[in-house]
């Protein structure tokens, strides 16, 4: 059987995920392929037969990379100053040039791949936040020791003259007030234990949507007194995965609570589930796709500086707050392999994202 080579190989470029973009000696754009054109945000039609030079004259970095592979037919690559916005989307890229040769070594083009790093960043930026936590937590827990028993000495001797003065006393008032400000320290201290707390997850089969229902169905009482709808859109081909049922339940109702509370002036929650194809977890040579569990809210949203300091302990914008509650969602998560993100712009609310693996056989070690 015949096989049009041409053809074959447009196929496979066009199946491609990789962006690729070749152009010729003259510097006219003879091929994309459609990852390029959703990754730069133009159309084929409107590129290919034009000069590289005119079409991507916003991407300098890129026209430099071709004009100088062109000149001295040695590939380049960068992966560090690429950044594409299609569509107002940004997307951090890497960007290889390469010299297009005929078998004879005539050098009579360039090809340029251009690879998305989105995940590659956002797991780089996972991996420090849970450097931080894990250094965070061992302070944490000196600290928490060396503060646990003076405190306790203080509440005892807060309770001690509590019993000693008179029911009608003008001086009982400070006893109390003794008291229940070193209960709110032991319940931060806990927090900073549990913080840096040891102990992984104990996994069986987990049914999400099972907890996330039981959790709404608890929360809608509080998010009725807040003028607070609920709505949920859950991907009933997700089964039970492996995982800690109690520090999930823990981490989906410290997120769905404070959506709850984020809305004052009454809004929108939605509480969604789907499968992400695009991330894989690579574990004893298996290979995994996540499970996305996302929870919106129509809320003020967060202003980009604050964005950047979410679930740093002790940051909070909460009167009462602590700022730990994220911190030990985001260790929770992390020890189950996984990944929170948080999307948020002032005036358009806080959508956070928790991203497991959908792992159905028990995980050893």
């Amino acid at each position: 059987m015949h096989t049009d080579l041409s053809g074959y190989a447009l196929t496979v470029l066009d199946s491609v995920g990789d962006g690729v973009i070749v152009i010729n000696a003259e510097g006219l754009v003879t091929l994309m392929n459609p990852a390029a054109e959703e990754m730069t945000g133009r159309s084929r039609r409107q590129v290919v037969g034009s000069r590289f030079l005119d079409s991507f004259k916003a991407e300098p970095v890129l026209v430099e990379m071709v004009e100088r592979t062109s000149a001295s037919g040695i590939s380049l690559s960068d992966q560090d100053n690429v950044v594409l916005n299609p569509s107002g989307r940004v997307i951090p890229a890497n960007a290889t040039t390469f010299p297009l040769m005929r078998s004879d070594g005539e050098t009579i083009g360039v090809v340029l791949t251009l690879r998305d790093l989105t995940s590659i960043r956002e797991l780089e930026a996972a991996v420090r936040q849970a450097d931080r936590l894990a250094t965070l937590g061992t302070l944490a827990a000196g600290l928490a020791h060396e503060v646990k028993n003076p405190l306790g000495g203080i509440k005892g001797a807060a309770q001690l003259l509590e019993r000693e003065l008179d029911d009608d006393s003008d001086l009982l008032e400070y006893p109390r007030v003794m008291i229940k400000e070193a209960e709110r320290i032991d319940k931060i201290i806990r927090q900073l234990l549990e913080l840096a707390s040891p102990r992984g997850p104990r996994y069986t089969p987990v049914n999400l949507h099972m907890v996330l229902g039981d959790i709404i169905l608890l929360q809608r009482e509080a998010a009725g007194s807040r003028d607070v709808s609920i709505s949920t859109g859950f991907d009933p081909s997700i089964p039970p995965i492996m995982a800690d049922e109690a520090q999930l339940t823990q981490v989906f109702l410290n997120l769905i609570r404070n959506a709850i509370e984020a809305m004052s002036d009454g809004g929108r929650l939605s509480v969604t589930s789907r499968v992400l194809a695009e991330y894989h977890l690579a574990r004893n040579e298996n290979r995994s796709r996540m499970v996305a569990v996302e929870v919106a809210d129509t809320g003020p949203g967060i202003s980009e500086e604050n964005l950047a300091k979410v679930g740093t302990p002790f940051f909070t914008t909460k009167d009462n707050g602590t700022g730990l509650g994220l911190a030990i969602c985001q260790k929770i998560v992390g020890e189950h392999r996984g990944m929170l993100k948080i999307d948020s712009k002032p005036g358009q609310g806080t959508k956070i994202s928790v991203l497991l693996p959908l792992i159905q056989s028990p995980v050893k070690g």
